[in-house]
């Protein structure tokens, strides 16, 4: 059931939506589900964790043999080194960037090896990914009355494009924005600047929705725009919103059909039904 943030009530809800031109997505476990527990299960810093990494190793050890203990360190020291610091500043690394870098520190010199480790990492990641059936056509319909926009946080664009394309959804976006493309991660402003620069719609008239209170609803908010939360992916609703710091959802859904009858009575909407 949807409810206002700050204040709980259809009232409230209609106010914070009246005027939304335009709606921007997030991806994954918004858009489209993601169930990385179909992904092999590794020793990964103490603990049993699904990853692409055997995969990853078969690959490396083809090139040139090399343990696998071997290859999960240059893994993690790479993480460490490049992914973390630059997800500190707002920034991405870059999935081919990531792979070259560990390639180099094994000593391969190998420039398709890096490649192919790319397709075979998107390969896996494209295999956990699965788009409900009534969300396509729904975007289809808000499609008809405000620009929608795509925002995630992602290491290769292709494969998110990819993704939405396969869902049927492409023709739909007016504009997709991922973090690899403009080197810049949710929740810093830069990524939402994107979006809003390609839509051409004044913050306080988007509305974005995604599942993630402190990518999402912080960055989004922060940047001006409506926000939407989306729990139907959330494991514990009441654990999230207690840790929570900064400013609550304006919106939360329980799955993006809500949105429909949401902005039924918006007066988008309504100018839309009298033209």
């Amino acid at each position: 059931m949807a409810s206002g943030g700050a204040s709980n009530g259809a009232g409230a809800v209609a106010d914070v939506l009246r005027d939304v031109e335009a709606i921007s997505f997030d991806l994954f476990d918004t858009l489209v589900d993601q169930d990385m527990g179909r992904l092999p299960l590794v020793d990964w810093e103490g603990r049993r964790v699904p990853s692409t990494a055997l995969s990853l190793h078969a690959l490396v050890a083809a090139a040139r043999p090399v343990p696998a203990d071997d290859f999960l360190r240059v893994m993690r020291e790479v993480d460490r080194d490049l992914r973390e610091p630059r997800f500190a500043q707002g920034r991405e690394l870059p999935t081919l960037e990531r792979f070259q870098e560990v390639v180099a520190r094994l000593g391969i010199a190998d420039e398709a090896l890096a490649h192919a480790m790319t397709d075979e990492h998107m390969r896996w990641i494209r295999s956990c990914t699965t788009a409900p059936a009534h969300h396509a056509p729904l975007l289809a319909r808000l499609a008809a009355r405000r620009a929608l926009a795509l925002c995630s946080n992602f290491s290769h664009t292709g494969t998110a494009v990819r993704v939405v394309e396969e869902m049927g959804v492409r023709p739909h976006l007016r504009v997709v924005v991922v973090s690899e493309a403009v080197d810049a991660r949710k929740p810093f402003p830069a990524i939402f600047e994107a979006v809003l620069a390609g839509l051409g719609v004044a913050p306080e008239r988007v509305l974005h929705v995604g599942d993630s209170l402190r990518a999402d609803v912080v960055g989004a908010a922060r940047a001006g725009m409506r926000t939407a939360w989306i729990t139907r992916r959330v494991k514990d609703r009441a654990a999230a919103l207690a840790a929570h710091e900064g400013p609550p959802p304006d919106v939360e859904i329980a799955d993006l059909a809500e949105l429909e009858s949401l902005l039924a009575d918006s007066a988008v909407d309504a100018a839309a039904v009298d033209a």
